[in-house]
């Protein structure tokens, strides 16, 4: 836990996660201890730790297949090439999202069309009728944003109907669900992160499920089998790769032993997790609605969310003020993101500092994101931290807005 919170200034760190489960580190000490860390490199007769946790994170996502990767990231490109996407195709995704998502459309060597957001982030359907229509597009990476879920039922008819295959980005949304569903099981693939920041941490790494047995083969060769395709946990059997086999290439994305060790431990508490997150975020999202210049991003009645960050508008306020209030949330010891900035900062950046894209036209997203502000909740904070964090960022408010 961080140190206690000061009287007017808090002190803990946005950054700062929890430490790893005991179980986590004991884990990682026998791998270590053990020398083989390379998910391939098994005694006989034994079941290593990735395959391990690629069959139990299939069964508790309630997916067909589940690969382990060595990041969210990867786990989009290799998606995407195992779902056809060829060098020049369009693929759809949101205006608003973070650049590791129209990095993998780059990556693969397609070219990324951006979809608007309405006034919830979420991606505006209406537009992405428009956009299918427009672009001929066969393609959809959706992109979960900070843990916003769109209408997955009225989304999955649009891509039915105009025949567009659908990839979930759930980076943000792991854990979350849609009418009950969890979040990565409405498309025909879905990417996970455990990166640092994410909902379950491994420094790096990632996760491809999928229910269709060719797309997991393809995916599986991508990510640097070497033919050893019979050790994986959660993968199709042997008649699937008589083609990927020879087609797919060695992408080298495995993920290793000592991630896997550490992430096992971790999905045993995710449920108890996502639970935490929420009562954190319900505090903050109750404390910014007692200010009336600040506002907050409503949740559908159908999204079951996970909480780990917080976003709210500060409609009113003009470019000086945005930037006013970040300093002055700032010197109270609040760590607040901008999207709005002209520049990229951190993590945080908008689809004008995408260069290797077309320039596109998105005057809906710019001005949402114009007067948009983001924060991380770490488990570390506290409840009673979250209620001061929510109190200074009024307080932040009031001081910019007089």
């Amino acid at each position: 836990m961080d140190a206690p919170a000061a009287s007017g200034r808090f002190t803990g760190s946005f950054t700062q996660q929890e430490a790893l489960p005991g179980a986590a580190i004991d884990a990682a000490v026998a791998v270590m201890r053990g020398g083989r860390l390379h998910r391939y490199n098994l005694a006989p007769g034994e079941t290593g730790e990735v395959a391990q946790l690629e069959a139990e994170y299939r069964d508790w996502q309630g997916a067909g297949y589940c690969l382990a990767l060595t990041s969210g990231g990867q786990a989009m490109q290799i998606a995407l090439r195992a779902c056809g996407v060829k060098p020049g195709d369009t693929v759809l995704t949101n205006g608003f999202t973070l650049a590791p998502v129209p990095g993998a459309i780059e990556a693969v060597g397609a070219r990324a069309a951006l979809v608007e957001i309405d006034a919830t982030l979420r991606l505006d359907l209406d537009d992405l009728e428009r956009r299918i229509a427009d672009t001929g597009a066969r393609f959809l990476l959706v992109s979960h944003m900070r843990g916003h879920l769109c209408d997955m039922d009225r989304l999955t008819a649009i891509c039915r109907a105009a025949g567009v295959s659908l990839v979930e980005d759930c980076a943000h949304t792991m854990g979350a669900r849609w009418n009950g569903t969890r979040s990565g099981n409405f498309g025909i693939a879905a990417c996970f992160s455990t990166q640092t920041y994410k909902h379950m941490n491994s420094g790096e790494g990632g996760f491809l499920t999928t229910g269709d047995a060719e797309i997991a083969a393809r995916a599986t060769i991508l990510s640097g089998s070497y033919m050893l395709y019979d050790r994986h946990g959660a993968g199709p059997s042997a008649e699937h790769f008589a083609r990927a086999r020879y087609e797919m290439p060695n992408c080298s994305a495995r993920m290793d032993a000592l991630r896997a060790a550490i992430l096992r431990p971790q999905l045993r508490e995710l449920d108890r997790n996502v639970e935490r997150w929420n009562r954190r975020y319900r505090i903050v999202e109750a404390g910014l609605k007692g200010d009336a210049r600040l506002t907050t991003i409503g949740r559908p009645r159908a999204e079951s969310p996970v909480g780990s960050s917080i976003q709210f508008r500060a409609p009113g306020f003009s470019q000086a003020q945005c930037r006013a209030l970040v300093d002055a949330a700032g010197a109270r010891g609040v760590e607040l993101k901008w999207f709005g900035a002209a520049e990229p900062a951190g993590f945080t950046s908008s689809h004008q500092s995408w260069r290797y894209l077309k320039p596109q036209r998105l005057p809906a997203t710019d001005a949402m994101l114009a007067t948009l502000f983001d924060m991380r909740l770490p488990l570390t904070f506290s409840e009673d931290d979250c209620a001061l964090i929510a109190r200074l960022i009024r307080e932040a408010a009031d001081e910019v807005g007089r």
